[in-house]
């Protein structure tokens, strides 16, 4: 037990790596079909279980703050190691990874007809590329999973997707890699000023994060060095997240792709690049994090709305699922730059939101498309009459995407906005309370949620029958029943007791708000009193 504790975390990465060679093996060898979908569910299962632990027994944190830290040199002529761990930013992130897996496999499990082998294959690699992205400790060895996961994902678009496929698949790849090779010049960077500093270069994060805080190497602000450094990060995070205007591939990503390239790429992927924002650019650039925290708010804010005012004109159910991540995600970038307990709790918590609710959206999407293979919102009405249990679970499902006091979305909305009411990002001129104007722009995008998705909703689902194709419509089966249920629990447990969620990340939350801005005043849990 001692032996797998010790190592959980590369378990926990490798694991469907064996899944994706054992699928590969079964196919090749055995040439049968009909298993593949059950050794990738049964590997994802596990994977998932394993990560249980993660929660149940943490331990003691190493002296860097990490639990389950496992370090070991790698290759040792430029210094690179496997360093792996989590804290508070990572644990709910490799949980969600781990849970949202075994729910996209079933996802497919009627619709994956075209080349299965390699679908879950490219499945498993994935969830492997995307869990070393959340506990890598070592930037070469962030950047190398980082850019992994673009792999099977440009594949699932590509060759599983729609009729835009290869369109979206490449456009999806050409943005995201370009973003990553300026990501990767400033690591190299990094390494090069490290080794001028001290004398050794090192890709560690904790080693840089130390030199940092000792003095030894330092960016100040309006340094050249520091705002280079942190634009290279921040600019392969931003494609990632994505913030406008880096947002145009993910649309047609979202569209093109099978349900469970959807699923995944808004519940888990997007949050790579807000994860890498508070993870690296807050820490290792705190100086410049603070000079152009008002340049990310002000892009944010254009993010809520922008995405919203898109959202409520698509003719396409699932495109507006896709723009109105590139809304939410605006919260989840506003509550970061706002520099309080409060945001950056928000916006941790918003990460874990949007995956749950947003691919549950995409999920129930899928649902529909498999019966009458249109999207298009024209094409029903009525739904309701015929599809009262689908009708039902979209509603709440869109309440929670929405914000719906003692739903998910509400918490997580309402401590950004608290958070952005008290920061002092915006501390211009004392003149005008920026962050009060900020704050007040922010809230109109969860008005413009409820348009567009109600919207939606009344013109899908209500009403009488337009379309006669609709009338023979199937409700949801026991299958898809039980897919979407535990999302639909966490929707409410997560609205009801934030608590064990909060709790869990704050102590991480509060070391990077220490490093990027200091404690603010007016913006902690407790006075918001919301995890009572």
């Amino acid at each position: 037990m001692d032996l797998i504790t010790e190592n959980l975390l590369t378990i926990l990465v490798l694991l469907p790596v064996v899944g994706a060679l054992l699928t590969l093996g079964h196919a090749i060898f055995w040439k049968q079909e009909g298993g593949l979908k059950w050794i990738t569910l049964g590997f994802t299962l596990v994977n998932f279980l394993l990560s249980l632990f993660l929660i149940l027994d943490k331990g003691a944190a190493s002296a860097s703050g990490f639990f389950f830290e496992k370090n070991v040199p790698w290759i040792r002529a430029i210094n690179t190691n496997y360093h792996v761990g989590v804290d508070g930013l990572s644990l709910w992130l490799v949980v969600l990874t781990t849970f949202i897996m075994p729910i996209a496999v079933l996802s497919t499990w009627h619709a994956i007809e075209k080349r299965p082998t390699a679908f879950y294959v490219f499945l498993l690699l994935l969830e492997s590329a995307m869990l070393g992205v959340f506990v890598s400790l070592d930037l070469l060895v962030f950047y190398l999973f980082f850019e992994a996961s673009l792999v099977p994902m440009f594949f699932l678009i590509g060759i599983w997707g729609g009729e835009n496929r290869v369109y979206a698949a490449v456009k999806f790849f050409i943005y995201t890699a370009l973003g990553s090779l300026l990501m990767l010049a400033a690591i190299i960077g990094l390494y090069y000023l490290h080794a001028t500093a001290t004398g050794v270069g090192t890709f560690d994060y904790v080693t840089l994060l130390n030199t940092m805080q000792a003095g030894a190497l330092n960016f100040p602000a309006g340094s050249l060095n520091g705002t280079l450094l942190f634009f290279a990060f921040a600019l392969a995070f931003a494609i990632k997240v994505p913030l406008f205007p880096f947002h145009t591939w993910l649309p047609d990503a979202h569209t093109e792709a099978p349900t469970a390239g959807s699923v995944v790429l808004a519940a888990v992927m997007l949050k790579m690049g807000t994860y890498g924002l508070m993870r690296f650019n807050f820490t290792l650039f705190p100086e410049a994090s603070r000079e152009f925290a008002y340049l990310f708010i002000i892009l944010a804010i254009i993010g809520i709305i922008y995405g919203a005012l898109v959202a409520m004109v698509q003719p396409d159910v699932k495109r507006l699922v896709a723009y109105s991540s590139v809304s939410h995600m605006g919260f989840v970038i506003l509550g970061m730059f706002s520099f309080t307990e409060l945001g950056m709790q928000g916006a941790l918590y918003q990460m874990l939101n949007h995956g749950v609710s947003t691919g549950a959206l995409f999920l129930l999407v899928g649902f529909i498309y498999e019966r009458r293979h249109t999207r298009q919102i024209s094409d029903f009405g009525g739904l309701s009459n015929v599809m009262p249990i689908y009708a039902t679970i979209f509603v709440i499902t869109a309440m929670s995407s929405i914000g719906l006091p003692f739903l998910n979305g509400f918490v997580g909305e309402f401590l950004i906005m608290l958070g952005m009411w008290n920061s002092t990002a915006l501390s211009i001129t004392s003149q005008v309370n920026w962050n009060y104007i900020a704050t007040m722009f922010a809230g109109t995008g969860v008005i413009f949620a409820a348009v567009y998705l109600l919207w939606m909703i009344q013109r899908v689902f209500f009403g009488k029958i337009t379309n006669q194709k609709n009338r023979g419509l199937r409700d949801l089966n026991w299958r898809e029943i039980g897919l979407i249920a535990p999302l639909l629990f966490l929707m409410v447990y997560m609205g009801v007791y934030p608590r064990p969620f909060l709790e869990a990340s704050k102590a991480s939350v509060l070391a990077v708000q220490e490093r990027v801005a200091g404690r603010q005043a007016g913006g902690t849990i407790e006075q918001a009193n919301i995890h009572k």
